[in-house]
């Protein structure tokens, strides 16, 4: 059914640190109607609904005939669960990144999408940064990338490692910019505050040639969100936070002699969560295809899955040596 006369009807489930700015943003679009919010700690749920005008609910199941489509902003762990039974009750699903917990629960999520015929979204939020939108238009068989994602510690996310904690914005970004299948990949990384590896490198090589080196960290003293990548006459810096895209290349001065020539990418500042959102309101009404779809999220898990496999390799070996 499409709903371009009328008004999708929308919840988030989870309304942690990142879902309560989703009940933020939908409660803001004049033409969504917000039905209600969900969390397992139901007094935060009630709080959220307050102070954004809608309703708590206790248990996500009833919300099965109430609404068109959702947020799932729950713990990794439950995102095929949930997602499942959310898809077959043919509710629309932006799933938070990443897509689910394993390839084979990613691929559960996929069917039931594909078999119920539902928008199945997943939130990798860097696609909709406008700096990664202005950078996609000049594109050119990248060779090279340089990645680095550092955060300060918070106590968020901890049922997952840095990888797909943080990398993974990193990896669909970078897969997505890359006309090619990868070959080999080199990882380490460590558990520095957590059980899990809170700090990690990797190595990417593509068919056609290109690398990428990729450096993520969640027990930084800073905040760091940039990639950089070399293609053809051209070196291109985003940085995700300022949003802006530097791009320098070689040009020939009014004498013939080469120099750099730079020029600097920046608009107006826009919230990439609202774009996000606003992208899959778009396609629960009309029935399209999301910007990032459940096989984009199941890409991006790949390659984190082999990243984590590499990572558990160079660790055994280590311990071997010593």
């Amino acid at each position: 059914m499409i709903l371009a006369n009328k008004k999708p009807r929308l919840a988030v489930i989870g309304v942690g640190s990142l879902g309560r700015h989703h009940v933020r943003i939908y409660s803001e679009m004049p033409d969504v109607e917000l039905v209600g919010v969900v969390d397992t700690d139901f007094s935060r749920a009630k709080e959220i609904a307050s102070a954004h005008h809608t309703h708590a609910v206790e248990n996500f199941e009833e919300l099965f005939d109430r609404v068109d489509a959702v947020s799932l902003a729950v713990p990794t762990v439950d995102h095929a669960a949930m997602g499942i039974r959310l898809l077959e009750h043919e509710i629309d699903v932006l799933i938070e990144k990443p897509i689910a917990g394993s390839l084979e629960q990613a691929d559960a999520l996929i069917e039931a999408a594909r078999a119920h015929h539902r928008v199945l979204q997943v939130g990798h939020v860097e696609r909709f940064n406008p700096a990664v939108t202005a950078a996609r238009k000049i594109l050119k068989g990248p060779k090279f990338f340089e990645v680095h994602r550092l955060s300060v510690f918070t106590p968020r996310s901890l049922d997952v490692d840095v990888v797909l904690d943080l990398m993974i914005h990193d990896l669909d970004i970078v897969l997505s910019f890359v006309n090619a299948e990868v070959a080999d990949i080199r990882a380490v990384g460590l558990p520095i505050l957590t059980p899990r590896v809170d700090i990690a490198n990797v190595r990417i090589e593509f068919r056609d040639g290109c690398v990428a080196n990729l450096t993520a960290s969640r027990v930084s003293t800073e905040k760091v969100r940039k990639l950089r990548f070399f293609q053809p006459n051209d070196y291109v810096s985003i940085d995700y936070t300022r949003q802006e895209m530097l791009v320098l290349n070689l040009a020939r001065g009014e004498n013939g002699e080469a120099k750099i020539g730079a020029h600097r990418v920046a608009g107006p500042q826009q919230e990439p969560l609202r774009l996000e959102l606003e992208s899959f309101v778009q396609a629960v009404r009309n029935r399209g295809t999301p910007l990032v779809t459940g096989e984009d999220g199941r890409r991006a898990l790949r390659v984190a899955t082999e990243i984590a496999e590499k990572i558990k390799e160079h660790a055994k070996i280590a311990l071997d040596t010593t």
